[in-house]
Order: C-alpha cells, then structure tokens, then sequence
C-alpha cells in the first residue's frame, strides 16, 4: 500500500499533537495527586531512584548486584504496595499513576513490526478525507444517498432505460469500492454532464479512502498543468514536484473531466506517460469524461485510446442532465 508523503506528514503531525496532549494531560493528573498526597511524589521518586544507584555501587564494588537487586525488588514491592493503598484510599485504580500508551499494539510509535500501525493508519484516512472533502461534497455524496429518481425508465431503442443502465453503474462502482484491492480494475466513466459520474466517483473515492488505500482526486486540468510545471520548471515548482509524485504514486488516482483542458503535444504525452505508468506500477486509475469513444480516439493520441479502450472497464452514461432537471423543479 502507497502512502502519499504529503498526507502522512499532516497525518503524523497530528499523531504527534494528540501523543504530546495525552502526555501532558497524565502529567497534570499525576501532579494533581502529588499536591493532594505528597507521599505519593516520594515514593515516586524512590522508585526511580534506588535501581540504578545500587547497580552502580555494586559495580564499582566489582561485586555481584544480584543479591542487592533482589533486597530492591522486595523493597519495591514494598513501595508499590503503599502506593496502591494511597491511591485505592483517594478513590483512584492502583495503575492510576501508570502512563499508559493510547496504542498497546505499537506504543504510540505510528510503527508495528516494520510497517504503519493501524492507529496512525487511522489518522491518514482521516486526514485524507478532510482533503479529498476540498474538491468534492463528501458529506451529502454517498452510495447511500445516490437516488435513481432522476433516471427515466423508458429504453426508447437503447436495450437498457437509463435507470436499467443507472443501476448497472452503481452495482459496479459500490462493488469497485468496496472490494478494491490493486488487483481491481481501472475505471472509464463516460458520458454527457450531469448524469452522476462525479457523484459515483466520490463515494468511491471515500469509501476506498475509508478502508485506507491512498487516494487522489483532481482534474485533468490540474494535474496537467502541474505535470507541465513540474517538467519545464522543476526548480520553481516543488508543490508540483509534490503533486506529480502524488498522481504517479498514489493506490487510486480518480481524474475528473478529462477532455475539459487544452490538449497540447505536452498533454497529449503526459496523459500517456501517466496512465501507461500507471499500468506498469500497479496504481488503479479511474476517469471521468464527457467525451463520446469518437472523440476521445479523435482527440488523443492511439497509444492513449489503445490504453483506454484495453485496459479500462467502461462504464456508459446517458439520460437526461440531472441538473437541468433539479433546477426545472425549483
């Protein structure tokens, strides 16, 4: 699984200020207690204090320390004993004093056995979500709250109605979600605007982000401007450097309306270098245009059309502009 530096690094910020707030939380607590019963900051100390002084005498000594450790250990013992007593007679568990880590599996590194722990795992998707949620209406564009209202149920010639068809898209585009893996399959939606491939794409965008996949979503406007940046002024541009990165890298790459920029001989490249990369890496990419198969192949280049048309699941949609048709009820 990719992560997307610039997420991870928003993301372990906040693990780190949510780390230091417990921390300083549990020190205000434990001072607390020390105002309220100053024999509890004693025994504190004397348990911190006693180990590594007798170690030391013993060593110097150049005699054995076990002997000693085992006299500590009872007096320990000892200590704790009255310690939990104290704590138990203010009305408080004996680990009350105990900091303990919000993560047990990790310890509040952000790290387990050499990979991202789960609970700063929780802070990426987070922080991804917040950030897909500037381009996209994550809070009403959901699979549950997709309607297929607007959706005629006539078929005319066409074999599906474009509520049939509707249903068909959203049956492929939850299933996408749900159980994408990058094994899943790259995603071509087509079709006039206003006919729900933004929708569809967001919530596959939250869900697939939900389950912690790193995911970026972006106009094809943007990303080739930023990719044209990038190349012609890598000095200038490390935002774009950044950016770039993110498209290349990323676990699912969503590009919105493609067709929409200027297509020029860097765009015509750069759109091959990025889905055929893409390919190559293992990255899933799903696209979002209002272009027909016949523009798309007269626009771009065959190598792109080849790429499309091959490697994509496509994913047809027609019927009438939803927009068109809220605004006739207003």
């Amino acid at each position: 699984m990719a992560y997307d530096g610039r997420i991870m690094r928003q993301a372990l910020a906040r693990f780190e200020e949510d780390k230091q707030r417990r921390e300083a939380d549990f020190n205000q607590r434990r001072r607390r207690l020390y105002d309220a019963e100053p024999r509890l900051h004693e025994i504190e100390q004397q348990l911190r204090a006693t180990m590594p002084k007798l170690i030391a005498s013993a060593l110097r000594r150049g005699t054995d320390p076990l002997p000693a450790v085992r006299v500590l250990r009872d007096e320990n013992l000892e200590l704790q004993r009255e310690r939990a007593a104290l704590l138990k007679g203010m009305g408080y568990p004996e680990d009350y004093l105990e900091e303990k880590p919000a993560c047990p599996l990790c310890g509040d590194t952000g790290y387990h056995g050499g990979q991202v722990c789960r609970c700063l795992r929780e802070y990426y998707k987070r922080v991804q979500l917040t950030e897909l949620s500037r381009m996209l209406d994550l809070g009403s564009q959901s699979f549950e709250t997709f309607s297929f209202d607007w959706y005629s149920t006539e078929r005319g010639e066409r074999k599906l109605s474009p509520r049939e068809n509707m249903e068909r898209n959203y049956d492929v585009c939850q299933d996408y979600a749900r159980q994408f893996s990058l094994r899943s399959d790259n995603l071509l939606l087509m079709g006039q605007p206003g006919l729900g491939k933004t929708f569809l794409s967001a919530c596959i965008a939250r869900v697939v982000s939900e389950r912690g996949f790193s995911v970026v979503y972006d106009t094809a406007e943007h990303i080739f401007s930023q990719m044209e940046e990038e190349k012609f002024r890598p000095d200038d541009s490390p935002a774009a450097r950044e950016d770039v990165l993110r498209y290349q890298q990323c676990d699912l790459l969503i590009i919105d309306d493609l067709g929409a920029e200027m297509v020029t001989s860097f765009v015509q490249s750069a759109l091959y270098q990025l889905v055929n990369g893409r390919l190559i890496s293992g990255g899933r990419t799903v696209i979002n245009t209002n272009l027909t198969p016949r523009q798309l192949g007269e626009r771009y280049s065959p190598q792109v059309q080849s790429r499309l048309e091959g490697e994509y699941h496509i994913l047809p949609f027609f019927g009438e502009d939803i927009r068109k048709l809220r605004r006739k009820q207003m």
